[in-house]
């Protein structure tokens, strides 16, 4: 199968290492040539032209070089090309020059048909060339030396010499590839031998003994010769279809490019190696002396540069493609980016699709994270350049998030969490690329550990609602009570929600949370209803809650069965909301509408909330943020920001309640500005539903004047 990470098509830098080991190749390949077809006559040439064989012979290097048998675990690249049996059955019948040339116009052939580079075409030749002629000598120093007009039949006891060539020829073909791949890849000749030995062995070895098998069927008759070709077809074919197989299971299908299962093999080799080169010494300079000779006094030893390096990249406002040209024009789009990232990583790194418009890159060697950075820029740089599809162009951009290791994670799994968690900074601070950092970890161990227990508090009842009273400006009287929810933590004690809702709202858990609170509070309601105590309760809603068809349904199912009417129950959302078109525009907020559940708009002034919006909703109040309000008496500028919010909810027929009132001066203030109603620890702290109900009692509703219980 064709691997779509294959950049060996792309010509080496000029002056390069590669660059200049490809020149000599070629060099000593067309020196080869040409002093083996020195000696060639022309009753040698019209010897060929005469042969059937020469020409079946040709046919079937031409066809076993177009198709290689690939087995799972193999590419094109390294592949079994069955054209060596033919062209090495060609070298021991007719000599070097017959080989050679029908070696070379296969691999010339096959490179027009696989649009590969010129470079590479002429090494390919220069390749095979060589390695013939290497076993073209180890066969002269035994005196079997054949030629287009003596042809040469081997008999039992020439195997040995035949073996030493073919023994020859796979050493020397394999070298020069391998150093070819060492340097392209950057890695050593050793390794770069070592990575399919054992499997370049046991082929080369089938298919240089099929040769002689071959030799002896020519001479006999031609007609054998398909015969023998009849095998290579069968395994082929099973070679193809579980390649197949393999190809699906580890690739993804519109791109091409391997799959979340593939990379996690591919990153857990490259670990492999990487803790391998640690524990050898190649990753890390040794800590040099103090200049005084021997000493146990030593600077520490530098951090390991044997890294290796796992980015999560994520196009920006994918979806508005998809959205604005369809998804065929989507996947086109993916196909390109592929194309495009495939091609602007180093030799030897993988690109891979996870699903969706999120590609991951793996560095299997990477210095630091300058070098990494390096690399994600060039991504990015790709990615940059404007496409044209349908008729239109427009540009693209992507968030990389960078996790190394060993120095952020130990494995794939928390590496690929990590690159995922620097992908989102990216994303959050428009930076682009980001590298893993634990002071901007949500998820670390602590927050990990405290969403289980969590999920275990729903379980045993440990959330409770506490609840603070909005007071009247105007004549003291009780507007509503807001539920205020709490943890009991066994360990850690009550908890208030900034110290786990941000948690829950990354999950699942607070669907869960939400229903519990609507269901507690709409409970305690009733409670108080029964006892002549008509309160409106108001929850918080989070902009999550309000694309949840399901609260609509629990909160009328809660009010029919305690009785209760829609304006006993009040939700809170904040201003920020209102910027979130999807929870705006939602079905919920319709069907609360419907249901008659007021809304009282929290923490206003933080966000830009449009008033268009703002009218549309089914608003009642509008809640001041406490940071205006607690800085009233000391700030000019608040002062006057709080006066035009109370103007301008009065001027839109609202209720403006101020947050975080402490003291008897900052009401007066706010009664003076027109303000409705408060809310703060002035007027009552939180309380849970026992004292909160015995609160009500003593007060019956209202209170004496705008001073807290007990005030002076």
């Amino acid at each position: 199968m064709k691997d779509p990470n294959n950049t060996r098509n792309t010509a080496p830098r000029r002056g390069s290492p590669l660059w200049i080991y490809f020149l000599v190749v070629i060099m000593l390949g067309v020196a080869a040539g040409v002093t083996a077809f020195t000696g060639l006559s022309r009753g040698d040439l019209d010897a060929l032209a005469g042969t059937p064989v020469f020409w079946i012979l040709g046919c079937f290097i031409i066809f076993g070089e177009l198709r290689p048998i690939i087995t799972p675990g193999s590419t094109e690249n390294n592949g079994a090309t069955t054209s060596t049996t033919f062209s090495f059955a060609a070298l021991l019948y007719a000599g070097l020059p017959v080989a050679a040339a029908l070696q070379v116009v296969a691999v010339i052939t096959c490179g027009i048909f696989r649009a590969r580079s010129p470079h590479r075409i002429a090494f390919n030749a220069a390749q095979y060339t060589l390695s013939l002629a290497a076993a073209q000598l180890v066969l002269a120093l035994f005196g079997d030396l054949a030629t287009p007009s003596t042809l040469w039949v081997p008999h039992g006891s020439d195997l040995p010499a035949i073996a030493l060539a073919g023994a020859v020829y796979f050493v020397c073909n394999d070298t020069l590839v391998g150093a070819a791949v060492a340097l392209h890849a950057r890695v050593s000749l050793v390794k770069a031998l070592r990575w399919d030995l054992g499997y370049q062995v046991l082929v080369h070895l089938a298919l240089l003994g099929l040769a002689p098998l071959m030799v002896v069927a020519m001479d006999r008759s031609a007609v054998f010769v398909p015969l023998i070709v009849l095998p290579f077809i069968a395994v082929y074919m099973n070679a193809s279809v579980s390649v197949r197989r393999e190809h699906q299971a580890l690739h993804d299908g519109l791109t091409g490019l391997p799959n979340r299962k593939l990379l996690i093999v591919r990153t857990e080799e490259a670990l492999a190696e990487a803790r391998g080169a640690e524990k050898r010494g190649d990753g890390r300079r040794r800590p040099r002396g103090t200049g005084l000779g021997p000493s146990r006094l030593r600077k520490p030893a530098d951090p390991p540069n044997h890294r290796a390096g796992l980015f999560l990249l994520d196009l920006d406002r994918f979806k508005e493609v998809n959205d604005t040209l369809g998804h065929p024009t989507g996947d086109r789009l993916l196909q390109l980016v592929a194309h495009r990232l495939t091609h602007s990583v180093r030799p030897g790194d993988l690109v891979a699709r996870l699903g969706g418009d999120e590609f991951a890159v793996l560095l299997p060697t990477v210095r630091d994270e300058a070098a990494a950075r390096e690399v994600a820029a060039r991504l990015r740089a790709a990615l940059s350049e404007p496409v044209r599809l349908d008729g239109m162009s427009f540009d693209l951009e992507g968030s990389v998030g960078i996790a190394l290791f060993p120095d952020h994670a130990p494995d794939f799994e928390l590496l690929l969490q990590r690159a995922d968690v620097a992908m989102y900074n990216a994303k959050e601070a428009r930076s682009g690329v980001e590298i893993y950092s634990p002071g901007k970890d949500r998820n670390s161990p602590a927050r990990l550990n405290m969403l289980g227990d969590l999920r275990r508090a729903i379980d045993r009842s440990e959330l409770e609602l506490f609840y603070q009273p909005k007071i009247s400006l105007r004549d003291g009287h009780l507007v509503g009570m807001e539920a205020l929810l709490r943890w009991r933590h066994p360990d850690q004690g009550l908890l208030e929600p900034e110290a786990f809702l941000s948690i829950a709202e990354q999950t699942y858990l607070m669907r869960s949370i939400t229903h519990y609170v609507v269901e507690a509070a709409l409970a305690q309601t009733a409670a108080w209803w029964r006892e002549d105590l008509a309160i409106q309760v108001a929850v918080n809603a989070s902009g999550r809650d309000l694309l949840d068809t399901g609260l609509t349904e629990t909160i009328e199912e809660g009010l029919l069965a305690r009785g209760l009417p829609a304006a006993a129950l009040q939700l809170e959302i904040t201003e920020r909301i209102l910027m979130n078109e999807p929870a705006y525009a939602s079905d919920t907020v319709a069907a609360l509408g419907e249901l008659g559940i007021p809304l009282s708009l929290d923490d206003f002034g933080t966000g830009y909330s449009s008033l268009v919006r703002l009218k549309r909703l089914p608003v009642e109040e509008i809640k001041i943020d406490s940071s205006f309000v607690q800085r009233l008496a000391d700030s000019a500028d608040d002062a006057v920001i709080v006066r035009s919010i109370v103007d301008l909810v009065r001027t839109l027929g609202l209720r403006s309640v101020a947050e975080g009132v402490e003291d008897a001066a900052t009401a007066e203030a706010l009664r003076e500005m027109g303000c409705d109603a408060a809310q703060g620890w002035h007027f009552g702290r939180p309380m849970d539903a026992a004292a909160a109900t015995e609160w009500l009692r003593e007060y019956s509703f209202a209170l004496p004047s705008v001073q807290a219980p007990g005030s002076a």
